[in-house]
């Protein structure tokens, strides 16, 4: 178990990430948290906010009560601020919002509010400061994601193969691309600590094809690498069939019955990590309640595939899994960007 203390190594560490976010002297910031928020995060961020003289402020609201029939994991989507006038108006307000609530604003149905009033917000995993410094964000990681969501944004479709059995046809027409490098500089936009992802939200009924987890690929939902494969059949993004033997297919299955929501088996997004300075197998090291997981999702060449809400399709759940896939090829109309696992050409 590793400690949560203040290091003055993790103070440096936030003072450099919240610099290249371009935090001012005087500039008021708000520290968004709840609480079950890891404290040591919280306190790091005003520590390191002061010491660039900016005004930090405090949102620390109660977490709220569990409504889901079962533990929600890793969806970046918060429910803490429950719709709140005041607190989304506190937010909008703030020139830099740093979000270290559980779950992170990053599909939280307040966050287009909150950006438009001009806020710029950065949302720091959930993870041991540890993590954070490892994976703490530079400007070169920010040009290749940059290289990269331009390449997806001017494609027609993805192409997703490996040798365990994945081949998926991903139309790209009507998708919104995203991605992240750890830093977030302009009005109105959100990333996230550890960054490193280009990826889309497709439009229905753009996903089709089979997504086979091999042996060490991760459910990051159950911060788990699988031990056996298991293969998913999916059609018009939705996934109709999960075949596989042993405990990592069963806990699958049931996960996804529990919500009792068809729109939990439908593709929520995907593409594939930058960030070669991630680990897949840093997992390994750290107890599950130090580790959230989003540098698995980040590592370079991974194929990232995640279920659950899409807004972009218009379905909205709390039924999520993030799936990164190790060795797998992408290709954009017919381009190599991953190949085997490693990334290529500008992107490498």
């Amino acid at each position: 178990m590793l400690q949560e203390r203040i290091e003055g190594k993790w103070i440096d560490c936030f003072v450099r990430v919240f610099e290249r976010c371009n935090v001012q002297p005087g500039e008021e910031t708000a520290i968004l948290s709840e609480t079950q928020s890891r404290s040591i995060n919280r306190e790091l961020a005003e520590l390191a906010l002061l010491r660039m003289g900016a005004k930090p402020y405090h949102v620390i609201i109660p977490t709220p009560p569990q409504t889901a029939p079962v533990p929600v994991r890793s969806t970046g989507a918060t429910d803490v601020i429950q719709g709140t006038g005041s607190i989304i108006a506190g937010l909008s307000n703030a020139g830099f919002v740093v979000d270290c609530t559980v779950e992170g604003m990053l599909h939280a149905p307040e966050l287009p509010q909150i950006l438009k009033g001009g806020a710029r917000v950065l949302m720091v995993s959930n993870e041991h400061p540890e993590a954070l410094e490892r994976t703490e964000p530079d400007e070169a990681l920010e040009a290749k994601v940059k290289t990269g969501m331009k390449m997806l944004r001017g494609a027609n479709s993805m192409e997703v193969t490996s040798p365990a059995g994945t081949d998926l046809s991903v139309g790209l027409k009507g998708a919104v691309v995203g991605g992240g490098w750890g830093y977030v500089t302009r009005p109105g936009l959100i990333t996230h600590w550890p960054g490193g992802l280009c990826l889309c939200f497709p439009a229905a009924g753009s996903v089709n094809g089979t997504l086979v987890l091999d042996r060490g690929d991760v459910n990051l939902t159950f911060k788990r690498y699988a031990d056996a494969p298991i293969a998913l059949t999916i059609k018009d993004d939705f996934v109709t069939d999960i075949e596989g033997t042993g405990v990592d297919a069963d806990l699958m299955r049931s996960y996804f019955a529990a919500w009792g929501d068809k729109e939990a088996y439908a593709t929520s997004h995907l593409g594939w990590g930058m960030n070669t300075g991630a680990r897949w197998d840093a997992m390994t090291m750290y107890d599950k309640n130090d580790f959230n997981g989003t540098e698995l999702r980040a590592f370079g060449g991974n194929f990232l595939y995640s279920t659950g809400a899409n807004e972009v399709a218009g379905r909205h759940t709390l039924g999520h899994f993030d799936l990164p896939l190790r060795g797998c090829s992408v290709s954009l109309d017919g381009n190599p960007v991953v190949v085997d696992g490693e990334l290529q050409g500008e992107l490498a």
